[in-house]
């Protein structure tokens, strides 16, 4: 990775003098240091402590040309962990070039897509891998391969993937927080592709927007990004393996903002090797503008996931509802806050968490995040994290 990122940086800097007159080029990003305190031991090996350090950075170079048709965007990421060597790691989350036309666009390298529009779950959002190690956050996904072609017709636009490499998902190690009992060993993945990591995947989406309504319609075959797990015995000691078979899904995304409501879902019917089913997350959220006259906005959620598969699903809402409030100050600081909850209605436990940030001055950002788990039900996937609550502050330079 380190030759790639290094040849990437030396091409755009031996652009620069041959195309002086129309290359644009700019380097920014951001450092972090992050410090966590968990409430309490972890309950498996090598967790008998309450705080870590962290750092990160992610810088990004932007190069773009022929009259802002063209562009090449290099995004590595770098994090020094202090206990944990699995989440000491590099990546590269975008490394693409992408060219611009009248009613097409193509983009081509490493790169991350959202798709989804609700909360706390995002069931049709299948082109990345997550970054594990990097959180429970949805945002923390692995730069994919890919080679994009988007068409803009006037009854939408239409984006078609071809996903050449698959990438793992990562996980905590022997000394991280937020694992199982067992630590997922990389040597023993097992795929059902007979070329592994190597299978050519493909997807392809639809979008558009009409009046109040924003909607999608997705095609997606390849690997699946959530992978299965059973223990085996790996040099004597007892390990997980991950097994990544092959999936064909489609899927549906649809919002509606009315007034001051704002109406949200997804929808999914998946066939695979184990049980073809389908899943929905369904929700709704209010915001209350300008409380008491002032210029903070009050958004309140809630939201209601079920799986077809019930507790033999592998996603983090078989059968779940979600509440939430979402703060917005719309300060000169953009200060903003959401709190929220996860109820299990077959287990009966239940999960909070809290996500605030807000800049200081004009290159320094705060956040906060924290995360409780009252998980007393041992038989809910969820009880690996019972002694895990922890409160999480980051510190953001942007240059």
């Amino acid at each position: 990775m380190k030759r790639i990122a290094w040849i990437a940086i030396g091409s755009g800097l031996l652009m620069q003098p041959a195309l002086a007159d129309e290359l644009f080029f700019e380097a920014t990003g951001k450092i972090s240091t992050e410090v966590t305190f968990y409430a309490a031991d972890g309950q498996f090996a090598n967790q008998n402590y309450r705080t870590n350090l962290s750092l990160s950075a992610e810088p990004e170079f932007y190069w773009q040309w022929n009259e802002q048709r063209d562009s090449l965007t290099f995004s590595p990421f770098f994090r020094k962990d202090q206990r944990d060597s699995e989440r000491t790691h590099a990546d590269i989350r975008e490394l693409s070039w992408v060219h611009l036309a009248e009613n097409w666009e193509l983009r081509t390298g490493l790169r991350k897509v959202f798709w989804g529009v609700t909360e706390f779950q995002n069931l049709v959002d299948v082109i990345n891998q997550k970054d594990q190690v990097e959180g429970l956050d949805k945002e923390h996904k692995l730069g994919q391969p890919m080679i994009n072609l988007s068409l803009v017709k006037d009854w939408g636009i239409v984006d078609f993937y071809l996903l050449p490499g698959f990438r793992e998902q990562t996980y905590a190690g022997a000394n991280g927080r937020l694992r199982a009992g067992l630590v997922v060993s990389d040597d023993a993945t097992t795929y059902q592709a007979t070329n592994r990591e190597k299978h050519i995947d493909l997807a392809a989406r639809w979008s558009h927007s009409l009046d109040v309504y924003d909607f999608g319609a997705h095609w997606y075959k390849g690997t699946d990004r959530s992978p299965q797990y059973k223990a085996i015995s790996e040099h004597g000691k007892p390990v997980l393996s991950a097994h990544y078979q092959q999936i064909e899904q489609v899927g549906l995304d649809l919002q509606a903002t009315i007034d001051s409501w704002l109406w949200k879902g997804e929808l999914i019917y998946q066939d695979n090797p184990q049980q073809n089913f389908w899943a929905s997350q369904l929700g709704v959220e209010y915001t209350f503008y300008g409380i008491q006259d002032t210029a903070t906005d009050l958004g309140l959620l809630f939201e209601f996931g079920k799986d077809q598969r019930g507790k033999k699903a592998n996603n983090i809402m078989q059968n779940d509802i979600g509440i939430g409030a979402r703060f917005a100050l719309n300060d000169t600081q953009s200060t903003t806050m959401l709190v929220g909850a996860i109820h299990d209605l077959d287990y009966h436990t239940t999960s909070f968490s809290v996500e605030a940030e807000r800049r200081i001055g004009d290159d320094w950002k705060a956040s906060i995040e924290a995360r409780a788990f009252s998980t007393d039900n041992s038989d809910d996937p969820a009880a690996i994290f019972d002694q895990d609550d922890y409160l999480k502050l980051t510190l953001d330079w942007y240059f």
